[in-house]
């Protein structure tokens, strides 16, 4: 046998204490009774009290507070093995929409490659919440959901020249990320749906080719840290300088970005580029995934997701006392409520015949 709370057994130690009190308190009213008045006069102050049944009185009591005490501390006897309840993982896709992610070393273009790796990854998903972020210069957002058809939709319509301010900013995206699982927290369905929010994993997947603009990715990085969020970031591209197609406004092809001198914008993925990647993948205890020609990285994740779901339902595999109080603590409320109803004078009416002159 074990006790859920052992410590509170230290509280029958008030047994004898309160054993006690009831004796002195017998004591006190017996000598009370000596020094009032005649032998007849104490006879009908105690009328009909039997020693005998006040002794039986406080047994009954003490006991029932002992049995009270006992329940308190939650007796346990035998155990069984229980898995909780599976928890999903909240997801939140960061794509980089910049203007540089038309580029066409990953084929049919980065873009495209991503937002198909994407949607093939939503349609894995199974009891998942999950948000997605468009970022460029600025950020665009879908809220967590478990739609994974209506959010594939958000990211298949959308392209880089929809996005209102050019430019990359990583950091920018990965504080919309966080607002999006600090938002998906605070409004709860029911009270079930916020226990579950509040112990679910959470997984950011941050697809870009690098080229951040502004702002610090890894002190936003760290920022989600704090909340348990873990990120795991693909760099798209190549170290080799790449071309940036332009596009007219119905996506037909118009020739490459060029600069002032005429001369073709080139985008690669640079060593300085990944190695704040990397330093972003660190910060949150997540990994880096450089995407090859035919990938973007995306099979990486599942496995690594894969791995994150199978180590929690070890981990919640627990095992169970079976809790005994409820018979003791019935056994106690029959010993108390007994010792307020058993009288102390069972005999009073033949006493007092008896006493009557």
């Amino acid at each position: 046998m074990t006790w859920h709370a052992p410590s509170l057994l230290w509280l029958l130690l008030l047994v004898p204490v309160l054993a006690a009190a009831l004796l002195l308190g017998f004591r006190l009213r017996r000598n009370a009774a000596l020094r009032f008045g005649s032998e007849t006069q104490r006879a009908r102050l105690v009328l009909g009290r039997s020693a005998g049944l006040r002794a039986a009185r406080a047994v009954i009591l003490l006991l029932g507070m002992a049995c009270l005490l006992i329940a308190f501390a939650r007796p346990q006897y035998g155990s069984r093995t229980r898995m909780l309840r599976k928890r999903g993982v909240d997801v939140v896709v960061a794509l980089d929409f910049s203007k540089s992610m038309l580029a066409r070393d990953v084929r049919p273009s980065r873009i495209d490659r991503a937002k198909a790796e994407v949607t093939a990854f939503l349609d894995e998903l199974s009891g998942d919440r999950v948000g997605l972020v468009a970022f460029a210069g600025e950020t665009m957002e879908f809220p967590m959901t478990v739609d994974y058809s209506a959010a594939a939709l958000f990211f298949r319509d959308l392209g880089p020249y929809d996005m209102p301010v050019g430019g990359t900013a990583i950091g920018r995206a990965l504080t919309a990320t966080k607002r999006l699982l600090e938002r998906s927290t605070r409004e709860p369905t029911d009270a079930e749906h916020a226990d579950s929010a509040q112990k679910r994993a959470r997984v950011v997947i941050l697809m870009t080719d690098g080229e951040d603009h502004e702002g610090d990715p890894v002190a936003a990085a760290e920022e989600l840290a704090k909340i348990g969020a873990r990120v795991y970031v693909v760099g798209i591209g190549t170290r080799a300088g790449e071309p940036i197609p332009t596009q007219a406004d119905d996506g037909t092809w118009t020739g490459y970005m060029r600069d002032k001198d005429g001369q073709p914008v080139l985008t690669s993925l640079s060593a300085d580029n990944e190695a704040q990647l990397k330093k972003i993948a660190a910060a949150t205890g997540g990994k880096y995934f450089a995407a090859g020609r035919g990938s973007v990285g995306m099979d990486q994740i599942r496995a690594e997701m894969r791995r994150m779901k199978q180590s929690e339902l070890s981990a919640r595999k627990i095992t169970v006392h079976e809790e005994r109080y409820a018979p003791v603590l019935l056994l106690a409320f029959l010993l108390i409520v007994l010792e307020a109803l058993l009288p102390e004078a069972w005999f009073a009416r033949r006493r007092e015949k008896e006493l009557a002159p």
